[in-house]
């Protein structure tokens, strides 16, 4: 890990600088990208991601007072200095240090702590931020890894991977193959966006719709993956079900409510969130339709990354590439940059290639055969990132071939 170590010795020489001590230890957590398994997570289906090599790294020194002291490498992240034991995150505002209070407040809460010792952090990410490479993520693991190690004590890794299944399993990727992550260079704030929260509530009420449609108690239903359960069925058979219990056309709310047998008042009070209840529009259909055809492909990738058959990459392509189709087509959740480097990696050499996280921006991960990698980096980056208006700033580009990277560790300064 020699660039790890360099980037290490640079961070404590920073760390030096700002705080005018060395730190204690440091924390990593990589990013991860997710190959197949899209918007499906909430919906209880499980997905198929891979730890990237990109991470957040954080310098730590724990100090005698209860301040915590919170720094960035990056000057676009202002300082934050705050009592450490009465965190208060701003819900309202999607600041950057939020996402390290929540960390450090879930372990403060978790063991009941209510005297925690201040520290200094110094935080240090290579991870392309609003890329979907789950860079957000990846400060919440480290905060809530320093504030571990602060306390001296373990959590199992159970605990945090706290959705359903509770349970990991190893998927061996082909060895024939590279994948390749390109950022669109369009950033999509989630947390600034109504689009995510609106498709969660189509989900909902999709799965409330089906159990009702077959005679299930669909008040208690909140995910798509409970309706399945409940009926002891194949994906393959929930999408017929779906077709024959949904119409493609919107729904509106009233509609809603004539299928559920409720009133415009319960459906607002008792199931839409505040920020759905002035939706007009839901497309239960094609969200239903994503979600199962989805999480079929995903169990599909594994079973072929099992069985190995000699055409395995172009298999694995195709499978990614009608996730691509579902995404932008059934869940709109795609954007025309995406679109068009996703054609743009297939034109160029990859066997698959959609775009990964949230989607409405981000990145795209394509599957590209060894043999072809540098050639298909040349002109992805000649075809997408060389734009005649010189439109793409070239910091912003980000186009890299990435391996399974290691997981989250603590390192102790010798």
């Amino acid at each position: 890990m020699p660039v790890l170590y360099d980037r290490l010795l640079k961070l404590k020489e920073m760390f030096n600088s700002k705080f005018g001590s060395i730190p204690k230890f440091y924390v990593r957590a990589p990013g991860r990208v997710n190959i197949i398994g899209e918007h499906i997570d909430y919906c209880g289906y499980s997905v198929l991601p891979m730890a990237v090599e990109q991470d957040v790294l954080i310098a730590v020194e724990p100090v005698k007072t209860y301040t915590l002291q919170l720094a960035n490498t990056n000057p676009l992240y202002p300082d934050l200095s705050t009592s450490a034991n009465n965190i208060q995150i701003d819900k309202t505002k999607p600041l950057w240090h939020n996402y390290f209070l929540c960390g450090l407040k879930g372990i403060q809460e978790h063991f009941g702590v209510s005297n925690l010792t201040g520290m200094n952090c110094l935080v240090d990410g290579n991870i392309p931020p609003s890329s979907g490479l789950s860079s957000s993520s990846a400060l919440v693991c480290c905060a809530g890894l320093v504030t571990l190690t602060v306390l001296g004590r373990n959590l199992s890794k159970a605990k945090l991977i706290e959705f359903s299944p509770l349970r990991a399993t190893d998927v061996k990727l082909p060895s024939g193959a590279v994948f390749v992550i390109a950022n669109s260079c369009v950033e999509m704030n989630k947390a600034a966006t109504s689009h995510f929260n609106i498709r969660v509530m189509e989900c909902r009420l999709a799965a409330k719709l089906l159990a009702k449609y077959k005679s299930l108690q669909w008040d208690k239903v909140l995910r798509l993956e409970e309706v399945q359960a409940k009926l002891g069925i194949s994906l393959e058979e929930m999408l017929l079900v779906t077709e024959d219990a949904l119409h493609p056309e919107p729904y509106n709310p009233e509609e809603i409510c004539r299928c559920l047998g409720i009133s415009l008042e319960e459906l607002r009070t008792q199931i839409l969130s505040p920020n759905t209840q002035d939706v007009l529009i839901f497309k239960l259909y094609q969200r239903a339709k994503h979600v199962y055809s989805e999480a079929a492909r995903v169990l599909q990738f594994k079973k072929i990354c099992e069985e190995a058959p000699e055409n395995m990459v172009q298999l694995l392509g195709e499978l990614m590439n009608q996730s691509h189709m579902s995404c932008r087509d059934m869940y709109e959740c795609s954007c025309p940059e995406l679109d068009q480097l996703v054609d743009i990696c297939r034109k160029f050499g990859a066997q698959g290639s959609r775009l990964t996280g949230a989607g409405w921006g981000g990145c795209t991960v394509s599957i590209v055969p060894a043999d072809k990698l540098p050639s298909f980096l040349e002109n992805v980056h000649k075809a997408y990132y060389h734009r005649s208006d010189g439109s793409l700033a070239p910091e912003k580009q980000s186009l890299f071939a990435t391996k399974p990277g290691g997981g989250a560790l603590v390192l102790l300064e010798a």
